[in-house]
């Protein structure tokens, strides 16, 4: 499975986001394509622990069961629902916010393990540093195959 810690995939993910412009449109979703970066910046603060969301009741009963999905190698399912904090709806900067994320996982990568949380994920809980590597990874996928890239 690919993590973000791995510099062939960051590199792969910062070369899928420069492909991202201000006319991209969502294959399926509400977010427009600055609103899904502002998105992934502000789930990127959450694995930095820079943001922390509160746990959910779901989350803290279901969410060590479902938490699996996170890291696993399987695709994420189109409109799942969204830690409410970082549910961004207002209007972004595209540019801005491209280069915020581009700027945190950079930061993220070249950190490590480290740089992660040892606080819980606001749903799936408890993560291991490999396990956010793989979810990052995998939340990134997912949002740059919506729009297109």
């Amino acid at each position: 499975m690919n993590s973000i810690f791995e510099v062939a995939h960051a590199d792969k993910i910062l070369n899928r986001i420069d492909k991202l412009t201000t006319n991209s449109q969502p294959l399926w979703g509400k977010m427009n394509v600055s609103q899904m970066l502002a998105h992934c910046s502000s789930f990127q603060d959450v694995a930095m622990g820079y943001s922390t969301p509160s746990r959910s009741w779901s989350g803290i009963f279901f969410g060590r069961f479902a938490k699996p999905l996170f890291y696993n190698d399987k695709p994420l399912s189109r409109n799942m629902p969204t830690i409410p904090d970082i549910l961004i709806t207002s209007q972004k900067d595209f540019e801005t916010e491209k280069e915020n994320l581009k700027e945190k996982l950079i930061t993220f990568q070249k950190k490590g393990p480290t740089a992660c949380t040892e606080r819980p994920h606001p749903f799936f809980g408890k993560l291991t540093p490999e396990q956010w590597g793989k979810g990052i990874h995998k939340h990134l996928d997912h949002h740059l195959q919506q729009f297109g890239v």
